[in-house]
């Protein structure tokens, strides 16, 4: 499941949709996880930068679910993965 991948990944871990991008931008980039339920603006630009720089990403149900992964008290609409 992919919410577990992200618990296991917890030292590598960006959460948020700016750190996320600048992030792809640098090149630090290996994997990255979208909630479904979040705005479609940012699912879309997510993908798209994902796909421009070759990233694989995974959508996940739920930004709660997701930020409960990052053991953090809020949602997390995105997080990234840091090559290791």
């Amino acid at each position: 499941m992919p919410y577990n991948r992200v618990t296991q990944l917890q030292s590598r871990m960006i959460i948020g949709m700016k750190q996320t991008l600048k992030s792809m931008n640098n090149g630090v980039i290996s994997e990255i996880f979208i909630a479904e339920d979040v705005d479609q603006f940012i699912t879309d630009k997510i993908i798209e930068e994902a796909k421009r720089f070759d990233i694989p990403y995974t959508l996940v149900d739920s930004k709660k679910q997701l930020g409960k992964a990052c053991n953090i008290d809020v949602d997390a609409s995105v997080v990234a993965i840091k090559h290791g």
